[in-house]
């Protein structure tokens, strides 16, 4: 059982309600040495009470003036936003029974692996752009074989020094992009049942771009799977990715927007938790497919974002990060 697993199940009976009884991180570390299975360092634990405080629905919170810690009694509000689960499931939410916190537990560890691999980008100098209107609970359902969950730029130039500006300018002058676009489909959990789907729909979403790749939080532990999907990458070249990331580790993460947020070590740190496995490489098209593009402009005013933002960058000579909205 993970850390934060087990602080979840004992904390509540050693944290007083009153904040004004508050109890220290060392006495608490004290008192919980009784209880956990593992032999964790104080600042590990000290870690884990300070990413745990931020998360609402854990069952520890931090004074607002001081360092002692109570238990947190506010309700848990629901998530209000479905697009993450819908895009998630296909717009189905069968074998989910209804059941309002499964399907919250679901859209947080979608929520967080958005975010890490958001995350993931910044350190390996890709930049990502997120759709978002194209999974609205009202969209179409054909959506999902229109628009990737996310955009992956990768800018020609690196960091975009004043020696490859004309040359940058003059290859948008001509029509030829300096950057390449990938469209990313993001899942959970690779299974027999649905990589099929997976990965024709991250096929039909990247025919505009200039490839596709299929990103995975869990491992391919499945060996006759994973050979599945290669061979379907050789045939069709989309990429396929897996982060190491299983439902236990996603479940320990810190909330979203602490991830998106991370200082430098804290992002360190949660890069040293991925276990990145290229399954198949991305075969990378010479060119954008511009008719393609322009076809499913009117389905979301997002394309004309992404298209502003990339004509920006390409003016200046180098690409601005694009600033999601949550």
């Amino acid at each position: 059982m993970s850390l934060r697993k087990q602080l979840t199940d004992v904390l509540p009976d050693y944290l007083p309600a009153n904040p004004r009884e508050s109890i220290k991180g060392t006495e608490l570390i004290r008192l919980l040495r009784l209880k956990l299975e593992g032999n964790y360092s104080d600042a590990s634990l000290r870690y884990h009470f300070s990413i745990m405080s931020c998360d609402p629905t854990s069952p520890i919170a931090k004074v607002e003036k001081g360092q002692g810690y109570y238990r947190r009694t506010a309700p848990v509000p629901a998530l209000s936003s479905a697009q993450e689960i819908f895009s998630q499931y296909q717009g189905r939410l069968t074998g989910m029974g209804g059941d309002n916190d499964e399907v919250d537990h679901a859209m947080m560890r979608i929520k967080k692996f958005r975010a890490i691999v958001n995350k993931w980008c910044d350190v390996n100098a890709r930049f990502p752009f997120a759709f978002r209107e194209p999974f609205r609970a009202d969209a179409p359902i054909g959506n999902l074989w229109k628009f990737p969950e996310m955009l992956l730029v990768d800018w020609e130039s690196g960091d975009g020094d004043e020696q490859t500006r004309p040359l940058l300018k003059l290859k948008a002058q001509l029509g030829l992009p300096p950057f390449r676009l990938h469209a990313a489909r993001l899942r959970i959990l690779p299974s027999h049942h649905t990589f099929r789907e997976d990965f024709f729909q991250t096929l039909s979403a990247s025919v505009w771009t200039q490839g596709g790749e299929l990103i995975y939080a869990a491992p391919i532990e499945d060996e006759a799977l994973a050979e599945a999907i290669r061979g379907l990458s050789t045939t069709f070249g989309i990429g396929v990715t897996t982060f190491g990331l299983t439902a236990e580790i996603l479940d320990d993460l810190p909330r979203p927007a602490h991830i998106l947020n991370a200082h430098p070590r804290e992002t360190e740190a949660l890069m040293e938790r991925l276990d990145v496995t290229r399954v198949a490489a991305a075969k990378s098209r010479p060119h954008i497919d511009w008719a393609s593009l322009e076809a499913i402009r009117g389905d979301s005013h997002e394309v004309d974002q992404l298209l502003a933002w990339l004509s920006e960058s390409a003016e200046i000579g180098r690409i601005l990060p694009y600033v999601e909205q949550d």
